[in-house]
């Protein structure tokens, strides 16, 4: 592994452990040459996928790239680190576990709505505004009614 410090191709493993969830292997590694430490991990990877975006455009799934749209969702919320990991974790298994190797950005944001809506609400609203792309107060209004009907028990309406 590079030291991402000095660019030595040659870093020592000081420890290694499972992921809470246990789909990952956690690193801490030293370097020789300049003595800084790092993390890495270490994840399964099924096959690559590739996302067609609304365009049409075609990118290569980014992990990274799931993980920080659903922080900025949960930013200032009383959402720990690890639930957005397991959220994270779990899409991206769902998506390899189709057997497609091309996935719709559509896919990958009616996952991280559903489990956002499990999660928490106003992450959940504030994605979908981001996401179902609000453009003025009626379309929040039509959204949280919306919300409402699907959070009343049958019955109750």
């Amino acid at each position: 592994m590079k030291c991402p410090f000095c660019g030595c191709n040659e870093t020592q493993v000081k420890d290694s452990r499972e992921t809470d969830d246990a789909t990952a292997i956690r690193r801490r590694r030293e370097c020789p040459e300049c003595g800084q430490r790092f993390t890495t991990f270490e994840r399964i990877q099924l096959r690559d996928l590739t996302v067609v975006k609304k365009n049409g455009e075609k990118v290569m799934f980014d992990r990274d790239k799931l993980a920080r749209s659903i922080y900025i969702a949960v930013r200032k919320r009383p959402i720990a680190a690890e639930r957005v990991e397991k959220i994270v974790n779990s899409i991206q298994r769902r998506l390899e576990s189709t057997g497609e190797t091309e996935v719709t950005s559509t896919q990958i944001g009616e996952l991280v709505m559903e489990a956002l809506a499990a999660l928490d609400h106003v992450a959940y609203i504030r994605f979908a505004s981001v996401y179902r792309d609000f453009r003025e107060p009626k379309d929040f209004e039509e959204f949280l009614e919306t919300l409402e009907k699907m959070a009343k028990p049958k019955g109750e309406e």
